[in-house]
């Protein structure tokens, strides 16, 4: 929908009531307000569609690996084989349960932090004033603006009296914007346009009025919901992973049972019996545990994550911030805390720090404690920001209110023991004046014994303009030209340090009816800023040795951006700082490779807007970044919907931003993404041990299969008893595996490639020489049993059934990390394991001893001789694994496997 009126910021209050046909004095008529309900619609945005149960079951079944398993049981059914479908449709359903109710909870729970209320709105029609609910407004409405109010529609402001409006969600910018009625540049960016409002913003101080100029999606908020539902989601890497590791999966167990079937034909045995073994050996060489397995792992690692605060809304996406290779992260509220505090005062001949305790303030100057009580200018400064102030405090931070700034310097001046209750108690108030845009000061008047105290605040170069001497150590002192000059250096100091500065001046009189602005003594420069937030510093240390950019992305200026970009040790060095304006005029030539390479390399976007930040994402991604993208505010929203995992805040995060996230940080720390981060590594190593330590026990099935058929043996081992093994011994180790608490260095590595797959070359051929030494050592014990022992064939399949059964369980050594010891290692220390271990054992012994299961699976007992054979040999591959590692040989392959790789992720030898 368009807009009503195009750029009413930059027209005139006149130009733009004639072009929507309203009167300011007297607003629409009911008659124009039907019309432009009919032009213009309602005025609503478009909501996202809440994940309903049927989509999330549904995206349980989404994996290539779910529709191999689903042939297979298709397949099992289809030739009679009912035991084997059945088993596999049970894995199907306990797989697809288990996602089913993660994400379901996960989607739960963020609905509980949605939801907004109703909101109404105040507008002049017919001449008086009515309340109408928001979705009724219409363009050419007349709102009334009062202090506390959302903003409900795009306004024009028309009347504005102290009017300051938080355009943080729009801008992330934390201080309140000044509005007036003057018209403002046309090319002036959505924080610097002072005569519009916007929808969703809230009004901090003041009172005015606004003419509606746009409505629903034509408003600046509806422009960045339409970019929300616009922004294209990337599958997760590990969706990924997956999908391409079930390909290849089906290829080789095609390959597989099609030489199995062929080399059976050859040797004379029936077509259609060779043709349907083979299927057979297909289905059963499938590995079944491995989608359950990944998604139980996910599925713990999902509720770690939400121990740590950080609620994940969908299984993959766990693992998507392991693989994260750069941070795109906004400054208000995640980096900052989002609360101005007053961190120093600039006194005549006196610099002094605040100091925040637990619950009080301390002041130093050069390393000695300053106390209010001793000295007078601090005094006073503390006294005229608590005085002159409009802002209230609560009980806790939501009992406060107004300016942020306002409400800084009373909690300052509570703090050090100077509450402003306390001084209005001998010093009453008398009257106010009011923060007007042309002073750019407010004064308030207050009565004392002996006369009248005038406190004065506003814009330094204003408050300095109205004084005529400075308080000194021992009372006011002239103010000459030099001394005005030192205070405009050490302002513009502070400035450069992103600090914000207020002037504070005072004088007394005997009349309270002086002029407040004339004849002031300067008091000093209080400096506000919103501070880092706790341990972000360390954060961003530890995301840095864990090769990981931060980048920061602010809808404030860039000295400001610098200043705390700086402090937080976002860069190493000079800072790279590219503005809002700057980055428009390069975004349209990001194909030179020097642009690309000068966006590539900023530490810090300042000015920003919605637009660019969705850009920003894709020329990250474009480079081959895995993008991490934090949030809270409305305008952040599109660019956490299109990286590859948006991370909005709990506490103070949008109904938006969380709807377009994939995680949401209950506590809106940087340290809980650094954890998740982990956390997601360490899922992706564990899933990688189990994969490689399933894959080796089924290529061992099938080659022990194939081998036999080559070097016509008879057939050492059933379909069924594969079955047993993929559903019952594999799948508990394998789990066990994935519950791992990971590398004490897994921080200490750069980030892994999107495109690294889960098997890569040097993981493929370990589970090729895992896999054919069990093969060899189950073969070998079958045909000692058959031409040694002289045992029985049925009795020579139980002995290569417990064979290869003991190795694939003593195999789950084999994949710890090359870089741990032989004996304490994260496969030894992990608990899980040993208790999967005992319980396969039990399993095995009850297959083998159970009448009923052990006539299931053909396995006749082989005598004390046959079970010792199978014993002692299953331990070879157990020696030929640990002798591997450690002797570096799986570090030959992963170097083997890496040669002539080349892009933005600096891979490090890797544990399996």
């Amino acid at each position: 929908m368009a807009k009503s009126i195009e750029m009413a910021y930059a027209r005139s209050v006149a130009d733009v009531a004639a072009a929507l046909n309203t009167d300011p004095e007297v607003g629409l008529g009911a008659k124009a307000v039907e019309l432009q309900m009919q032009r213009y619609g309602p005025n609503k945005l478009l909501r996202q569609e809440k994940k309903s149960v049927l989509r999330i079951l549904l995206h349980q079944f989404k994996g290539f690996i779910v529709w191999l398993l689903a042939a297979a049981a298709a397949l099992s059914f289809a030739f009679g084989d009912l035991p084997e479908g059945m088993a596999i449709l049970v894995v199907l359903v306990i797989n697809s349960a288990i996602g089913f109710f993660t994400e379901l909870r996960a989607a739960r729970s963020m609905e509980a932090l949605l939801g907004l209320a109703e909101v109404r709105a105040r507008v002049r029609r017919d001449g008086s004033i009515k309340q109408v609910d928001a979705q009724e407004l219409v363009p050419g409405d007349v709102v009334i603006l009062e202090a506390g109010d959302v903003v409900t529609a795009d306004l024009r402001i028309i009347e504005a009296s102290n009017l300051q409006i938080d355009e943080s969600i729009l801008t992330g910018e934390s201080v309140p914007v000044a509005k007036n009625t003057e018209v403002t540049q046309a090319d002036a960016l959505i924080g610097d346009r002072f005569s519009a409002a916007f929808k969703g913003t809230a009004i901090t101080q003041g009172a005015g009025e606004g003419i509606v100029v746009a409505t629903g999606m034509a408003t600046e908020i509806g422009h960045i919901s339409a970019l929300v539902h616009g922004a294209k989601s990337v599958a997760a890497p590990l969706e990924q992973r997956l999908d391409r590791l079930g390909h290849r999966l089906v290829w080789l167990t095609i390959a597989l049972a099609m030489v199995t079937a062929g080399l059976g034909i050859l040797r004379g045995h029936p077509v259609l019996d060779m043709v349907q073994t083979g299927v057979a050996l297909a289905v059963a060489a499938v590995p079944e545990g491995l989608p359950i397995v990944a998604t139980l792992t996910l599925a713990r690692g999902m509720w770690r994550m939400a121990q740590r605060n950080a609620l994940i809304t969908q299984l993959s996406s766990v693992e998507t911030l392991g693989a994260a290779t750069i941070i795109l992260t906004d400054k208000t509220g995640t980096l900052t805390e989002n609360r101005m505090t007053a961190v120093r005062y600039l006194l005549s001949g006196l610099d002094v720090e605040a100091k925040r305790g637990k619950s009080e303030l301390s002041f130093v100057t050069k390393g000695m404690d300053v106390s209010p009580k001793g000295e007078k200018r601090l005094s006073w400064a503390l006294r005229i920001g608590a005085l002159c102030n409009n802002a209230s405090l609560g009980a806790g931070a939501d009992g406060q209110s107004g300016d942020p700034m306002e409400i800084a310097l009373l909690v300052a001046a509570r703090d050090a023991g100077t509450a402003r209750d306390d001084i209005l108690k001998t010093h009453e108030e008398l009257r106010e004046y009011a923060f007007d845009a042309d002073t750019k000061m407010m004064a308030n008047v207050h009565r004392r014994d002996d006369g009248y105290d005038y406190v004065v605040k506003g814009a330094p170069e204003a408050v300095m303009a109205a004084c005529n001497s400075e308080l000194g150590p021992d009372g006011p002192c002239a103010l000459d030209q030099d001394r005005r000059t030192d205070w405009a250096a050490r302002g513009a100091l502070a400035a450069k340090d992103g600090l914000r500065l207020l002037a504070l001046a005072m004088k007394q009189d005997v009349s309270a009816d002086a002029e407040p602005y004339e004849g002031l003594t300067l008091v000093g420069l209080v400096c506000l800023q919103d501070p880092l937030r706790d341990g972000v510093r360390d954060a961003i240390h530890a995301s840095r040795r864990a090769g990981v950019r931060v980048v920061m992305l602010t809808g404030d200026h860039a000295d400001t951006a610098e200043a705390i970009a700086h402090e937080a040790g976002l860069g190493e060095g000079e800072l790279a700082v590219i503005e809002g304006r700057e980055w428009q005029k390069i975004e349209t030539d990001t194909e030179d490779p020097t642009v690309r390479a000068r966006g590539l390399a900023a530490d810090v976007f300042a000015r920003v807007t919605p637009a660019t930040k969705l850009a920003l994402v894709s020329l990250y991604q474009q480079a081959g970044h895995v993008v991490a993208m934090t949030g809270d505010g409305v305008n952040d929203a599109p660019s956490l919907k299109k990286a590859d995992i948006g991370i909005a805040m709990g506490q103070r995060g949008t109904q938006v931003a969380r709807q377009a996230a994939d995680m949401v940080l209950k506590d809106d720390s940087l340290h809980s993404i650094i954890d998740a981060m982990r956390q997601g590594r360490v899922i992706f190593a564990n899933i990688r041990k189990f994969v490689v330590y399933l894959m080796s026990c089924n290529v061992s099935e099938l080659l022990v299969v194939g081998l036999a058929f080559a070097i016509g043996l008879p057939t050492p081992i059933l379909p069924l008893q594969i079955l047993f093994l993929n559903l019952v011994t594999d799948v508990f180790p394998a789990f066990a595996l994935g519950l791992g608490k990971g590398d004490d260095h897994e921080m200490e590595r750069p980030p892994r490639d999107p495109e690294e797959q889960i098997l890569d070359r040097p993981r493929w051929i370990l589970l090729g020489l895992l896999g054919a030494v069990i093969t060899l050592v189950t073969l070998g014990a079958f045909g000692l049993a058959l031409f040694w022992l002289k045992v029985s064939p049925a009795a020579a399949v139980t002995v290569a059934f417990l064979t290869l059964a003991f190795a694939q369980l003593w195999n789950v050594f084999n994949v710890r990390s090359p870089e741990s010891g032989m004996l304490r290692n994260d496969v030894t220390r992990n608990r899980y394991v040993w208790g999967a271990l005992a319980l396969c054992l039990g399993l095995i012994i009850a297959a083998l001893w159970h009448p009923g299961l052990s006539g299931l699976l053909g396995l006749p007992y082989p005598g004390i001789s046959g079970v010792g054979l199978a014993a002692g040999m299953s331990l070879l591959p157990l020696i030929f694994g640990q002798a591997l590692l450690a002797t570096g040989g799986f570090d030959w392959l992963v170097r083997y496997g890496q040669r002539g790789k080349s892009s933005v992720h600096a891979n490090a030898d890797r544990p399996v």
